[in-house]
């Protein structure tokens, strides 16, 4: 069902309703092609929108439409102003396309990031989410399912508040904390408080090993040719241990390495993404790309070269990531994008962010939106013992690294 309210949507409009459309660059209410969004107009509300979300720059996000594995050609619903002004945004897929549910729901689109929160414009939060929820039903939705959605900021506010006046309430169908990092604070006395003496003296004894292969250095790289530069380095690493392994390194697959080879330069251009590299000597033990949206950083991905880990290059790579941030006065708060409670970055950053899925109703009365609860419910009830399992063996793998 949800696939084919999707294909009626485009199909209603004729050529020429299209062109219409593109010149006035107020598509109101409809279900458009992510491409088709205009990027200018997409990059001046990431500028002004009431919760950042790196994941859905322009930049990030067209990238990932374009070529990532199993993310591409998402559509979105968008929010325009009276003077064309795009006021929100939601790239989203169907629930079939989803988790092969034929329901008629909307799904946030995976921006290859654990955030999905829609972006609205920070002066009129309220009415951008208002219009981007009657999108849904005039594209023939009955639910919208926002996943990885941040529980308690502006975006969740806003769209509660529009449900209220229509009698409606949003659904938290499963939720978690996840690490972050207050970059305000000092970062020694952060660490301090968060590992202990006893672990900081580990750390240390371990860095000077590591300083045995050569002189340990931190290096961030922030302009487009630098982080072109500093990303195949990062690639390399993240293909030379368990990532590789486990068939989840972005270089073993050609659409995925073409994403991130594309968004990172880019991003780099505006000044919202850096590379950041621990080596010794000459050469790179741990990299990771980060993201920067407003007064947030993102931490997206961490590579290491496994051979130094007995030196725990990823723990001594965000250390020192810790202290480059929170040294930034523009970076206020830090997502680490990581799973609940991830063995290494928990006890480093001791701040926490609520991440969950919502599954929003948009008609009184409708059971559409219980069906597709029922149904979510009985999926996960069927994949859990298996997905615990991949869990346990992934963080044991990360956690020694």
């Amino acid at each position: 069902m949800a696939e084919i309210a999707e294909t009626s949507v485009v199909r209603r409009a004729s050529p020429g309703d299209a062109a219409r459309t593109r010149a006035s660059v107020a598509p109101a209410g409809a279900l458009t092609p992510l491409a088709d969004i205009p990027a200018a107009r997409w990059r001046a509300l990431s500028e002004r929108v009431a919760e950042p979300n790196g994941y859905y720059l322009p930049e990030w996000e067209l990238a990932v439409n374009a070529s990532a594995r199993g993310r591409v050609g998402a559509s979105a619903l968008s929010a325009w102003s009276d003077t064309a002004e795009l006021t929100g945004l939601m790239p989203v897929i169907s629930m079939w396309r989803a988790y092969r549910i034929p329901l008629p729901v909307w799904v946030s689109a995976d921006p290859y990031g654990s955030l999905s929160t829609p972006l609205l414009g920070r002066d009129h939060a309220e009415q951008a989410a208002g219009r981007l929820l009657d999108g849904a039903r005039k594209a023939g939705a009955h639910a919208l399912m926002l996943r990885d959605m941040s529980l308690d900021g502006a975006a969740m506010k806003a769209f509660t508040a529009v449900l209220a006046r229509d009698g409606l309430t949003p659904r938290v169908l499963q939720s978690h904390v996840r690490a972050a990092l207050d970059a305000t604070l000092d970062p020694d006395e952060l660490l301090r408080e968060g590992l202990g003496p006893k672990k900081l003296k580990e750390l240390r004894r371990q860095r000077n090993r590591l300083g045995d292969h050569g002189e340990v250095h931190f290096d961030v790289a922030c302009s487009p040719a630098e982080v072109t530069a500093a990303l195949e380095t990062f690639l390399n690493l993240e293909a030379s241990g368990w990532k590789a392994k486990r068939g989840t390194a972005l270089v073993q697959h050609a659409g995925d390495a073409a994403f991130i080879r594309r968004a990172t330069p880019d991003l780099a251009a505006t000044g919202q993404c850096e590379i950041v590299t621990l080596r010794a000597g000459e050469t790179p033990v741990a990299a990771a790309i980060v993201l920067r949206h407003q007064d947030r950083a993102f931490y997206f991905k961490l590579g290491v070269d496994e051979r130094f880990s007995k030196f725990s290059p990823g723990v001594q790579l965000t250390l020192d990531l810790t202290r480059h941030l929170c040294a930034d006065p523009t970076i206020t708060l830090v997502d680490s994008t990581a799973n609940a409670d991830h063995p290494m970055i928990n006890p480093i950053w001791r701040g926490r962010l609520a991440i969950g899925d919502v599954l929003i109703p948009l008609r009184r009365g409708d059971v559409v939106a219980t069906l597709a609860q029922t149904a979510l419910s009985l999926r996960k009830l069927a994949r859990e013992p298996a997905r615990r399992a991949i869990r346990f063996i992934r963080e044991r793998q990360e956690k020694s690294s």
